[in-house]
Order: structure tokens, then C-alpha cells, then sequence
């Protein structure tokens, strides 16, 4: 039998014995959906079957429990946070294939002294600046062969290559479109019917949290390393037709972005939905005069995986609250919101980072959000503060190779080994916390 079938049958085990044991205390409905998370976030954990298969499973499994009907878990596939996430990744294929990323990482490492701590600061923020607009895999990976060119000393290699990892994992969380669990909250919020963040609100909010780990991150990184210099080989050059066309895309929706968005008391916004601001500049990129991709050639770069997966993290939220296991957890939860809302905002965060450091940081966001949603109706406060904390700690996980994609793409490279990772990565684990609860408590509480 081999490795994946052996993963396979423990982890269809795993769940039927959860089922067993949860369905003595909880409603059928609720167990077996507690039985699909655990089978579900094992599967994609062991990756004994592939990340699309293990996501599409909901459709077949929710109604086959009587958990949701095909149609009601299914609508969860097309939910207008992937039409968004759609778009923001035509654009990232633009951006690869016209090599504008190459241009745009040389005008950012211009910035910085060219020594190996200047590097490593480049790159953290080269890396995060890019995620914010692209997804954070796709930031990595772009960025990475830039890194691994830079220099032939392993050490420096490490460093770069962690630098980029990182960044684009702080980055990501800088717009609401940087990385999935950041679409996932917006979602939900959608869901409960809360009142959105817009964008730009969302930016300005972020931004203290962002550019504070940047420069802790750059410093940590940078320890120990003396004042080699290192002279980038990068494109120089004027952009290229197709470059401008691309990067006057990406100016104007970054303009249109910050015009729809309400800024109270000055401006209302324009009221488009960012969903299809977003695929509508993608699907410029297929038509003339940019004629930047073209569907039978770039097709199959679009990560239609990682749209299943948003289908399959929007089911389980949903599932969630039809069949009120949000509300049995919560009620068990709730109590320990007595202990103050600033322990209690220390102990999602805590929660949140480290148990995302084994799981699908898409899977665990929905299935903790519906839960801090019930947690904070019961207890009476403001659900969305306790929501966004979860959520951006579920991007900051930086300890484990499985923990975000960056990690894992940093991994492969050759130039990181687990333990360099796990040393770093604790460190930047609790100083993400610790930096997320100041800025939650001094300006979050306020404004959200």
C-alpha cells in the first residue's frame, strides 16, 4: 500500500471516529460536520489526495449528511469573492509574463544600500508590496529566482530567500485581495450582513501592522551580516509597450479602487462592486489594445485549485451557521470572554497563529469566523474586531514549511532547511501577535 493510501485510509478513520464520539453530544447534522472539517483539514494537511479533489468534496458529502443541499453548498462555488480573486490572478499572469515584475523589483531595490542587509530589507518589502496586490504564492514565487541569483554564499541565499517568504506573508494582509483568508472575512462578513471594509479603509488600518513587521522582520533577518556588497543584475531598461499597458492597468484599478471606496464624510464612493472592478480589468487584459493573455495560452495558469478551495472554506461557513455548531461552540466559548476582551482578543490570536501552522489557513478562517461571529453576539460585543484579528493572524504564521505557501515555496528552493525556519519563524510568530493585539486595541477597536 502506498504512502498516500495509508494516508488516506487514517484520515477516513480519523473522521468516522470523531463521528462516533461527537454524535453521543452533539445533533447528527453537527457531528458529521465536524467529522467533514476534520476529514477535509486532514486531507489537505497530508495532501493524500490533491488540494482540488479534497476541495470539491463538500458538494458530494455536505448533502449526502444532510448537512446542506447540492444547491445551497454549490452556490458557495460561485461566491463573488472568487470572481474578485479571479481577476487579481489574470492580472498577476500579465504582470509575470510581460516581466514587469523584474522592473518593478529593480526600482524597489534601487532604494536600499546595496549590502547584504540593504538586500534583505529590499526584498521583505519587494516581496510584500507585491503581495498586496498580487496573491502572496505568487509574490514568492516571482520574486524567489531574483534572490537565489543575487549571490553565491548559502548563508545570504537563506536569508534572501526567508525575506521573500516572509514579506509576502506580512505583505499579503495589506489589502483585502492579498491573500485568501483576507477574501474569506470579507466574505463572511457579507454573509452575516455586516458592514463591509472598504478598501481603502482596510489599507489604512493595516498599514501600521504591516510596516512594523517589515522593519522588524528586515532587522531580524539582517543580524549578523556584515557590509558585503551586492550589485543587483536586474532589467535597467525603459518599459516595453506591453509593460506600460500592464502597469497603467494596474495604476488606473489601484485609482478606480480608491475612488469607489466610501470616505466618510467627504465621499460616498462610487458603489461598484470590487468583485467586478477586479475581473473586469482582468478580462481587459484579453482584449484589444492590450492583448496581454490569451485564454488557450494562459489558461492553465489561472489556479482554478484555489478557487475550489474558496468554494469549499464559503461551504463550511455556511454550514456552520445552518447547522448552528457555530452557536453550540460559542456557547461553550463565551465564558471565557469574562476573563476581558483584551485576554480574550490574546487568546484568538494565540489560537489562530499557531493552529494555522499545521491546517489550511483558508479552511481554519472559515471555520473560526462563524464561531467568533456567535462568540461576540452572545457576549455582546463587536464582532468584526475579534474577526479581523483572526484573520490576520492566519497569514502570519511563519514556522513550519506547511504553514503558508511562501513557506513552502521557500523550502523548495534548496536554500532553507526546517530547523533555520522554526528558529526565525517562533520569533516572528510572537512578535506578530504581540503587534497585532497593539494595533487591534489602539486603532482597530475604533474604526471598525
Amino acid at each position: 500500500m502506498s504512502q498516500n493510501s495509508r494516508n488516506l485510509l487514517m484520515t477516513v478513520l480519523l473522521a468516522l471516529t470523531s463521528f462516533a464520539g461527537l454524535n453521543m453530544v452533539l445533533e447528527f447534522s453537527q457531528a458529521a460536520l465536524a467529522a467533514c472539517i476534520v476529514l477535509l483539514v486532514v486531507l489537505w494537511t497530508n495532501e493524500a489526495l490533491s488540494l482540488a479533489v479534497v476541495s470539491l468534496l463538500p458538494i458530494v458529502l455536505f448533502p449526502a449528511a444532510g448537512i446542506l443541499t447540492t444547491k445551497k453548498t454549490t452556490l458557495n462555488y460561485a461566491h463573488p469573492i472568487i470572481f474578485l480573486f479571479l481577476g487579481g490572478f489574470m492580472l498577476a499572469i500579465a504582470v509575470e509574463k510581460t516581466g514587469l515584475h523584474k522592473w518593478i523589483a529593480n526600482k524597489m531595490l534601487a532604494i536600499f544600500p546595496k549590502n547584504a542587509k540593504g538586500i534583505v530589507f529590499a526584498l521583505v518589502i519587494t516581496s510584500g508590496s507585491l503581495s498586496s496586490i498580487l496573491s502572496n504564492t505568487t509574490a514568492a514565487l516571482l520574486l524567489l529566482p531574483i534572490a537565489l541569483f543575487l549571490t553565491d554564499d548559502r548563508r545570504l541565499k537563506m536569508r534572501f530567500t526567508l525575506g521573500i517568504a516572509y514579506g509576502a506573508s506580512i505583505g499579503g494582509v495589506l489589502t483585502p485581495i492579498g491573500t485568501p483568508p483576507n477574501l474569506i472575512f470579507m466574505g463572511i462578513l457579507q454573509e452575516m450582513k455586516l458592514e463591509a471594509i472598504p478598501f481603502m479603509q482596510w489599507l489604512w488600518l493595516v498599514a501600521p501592522l504591516v510596516l512594523s513587521m517589515f522593519l522588524f522582520t528586515g532587522w531580524l533577518l539582517g543580524l549578523g551580516l556584515g557590509s558585503e556588497k551586492i550589485t543587483p543584475d536586474l532589467e535597467t531598461g525603459n518599459l516595453d509597450s506591453r509593460q506600460k499597458k500592464v502597469l497603467g492597468l494596474l495604476l488606473g484599478l489601484i485609482l478606480l479602487l480608491f475612488v469607489n471606496a466610501p470616505l466618510k464624510p467627504w465621499h460616498d464612493g462610487l458603489g461598484l462592486s470590487e468583485a467586478g472592478i477586479l475581473l473586469g480589468t482582468g478580462l481587459l487584459l484579453f482584449i484589444p489594445p492590450f492583448s496581454i493573455l490569451h485564454w488557450m495560452e494562459d489558461k492553465n495558469n489561472i489556479p482554478y485549485r484555489i478557487m475550489f478551495l474558496f468554494g469549499a472554506g464559503f461551504s463550511i461557513a455556511a454550514a456552520f451557521t445552518e447547522t448552528d455548531l457555530a452557536g453550540v461552540i460559542a456557547v461553550h466559548l463565551v465564558d471565557l470572554v469574562d476573563m476581558g476582551p483584551l485576554y480574550f482578543l490574546l487568546l484568538v490570536a494565540a489560537i489562530v497563529t499557531f493552529t494555522t501552522e499545521i491546517t489550511s489557513n483558508t479552511a481554519l478562517i472559515s471555520i473560526m469566523l462563524p464561531i467568533l461571529y456567535k462568540i461576540s453576539q452572545n457576549a455582546g460585543i463587536d464582532s468584526r474586531l475579534f474577526m479581523m484579528t483572526a484573520t490576520v493572524c492566519a497569514s502570519y504564521a511563519f514556522l513550519l514549511p506547511i504553514a503558508t505557501p511562501p513557506n513552502a515555496i521557500a523550502m523548495s528552493s534548496g536554500a532553507v532547511d526546517v530547523k533555520t525556519m522554526i528558529r526565525y519563524g517562533i520569533i516572528l510568530n510572537f512578535t506578530g501577535i504581540v503587534l497585532i493585539l497593539i494595533v487591534a486595541k489602539t486603532l482597530w477597536i475604533h474604526w471598525i
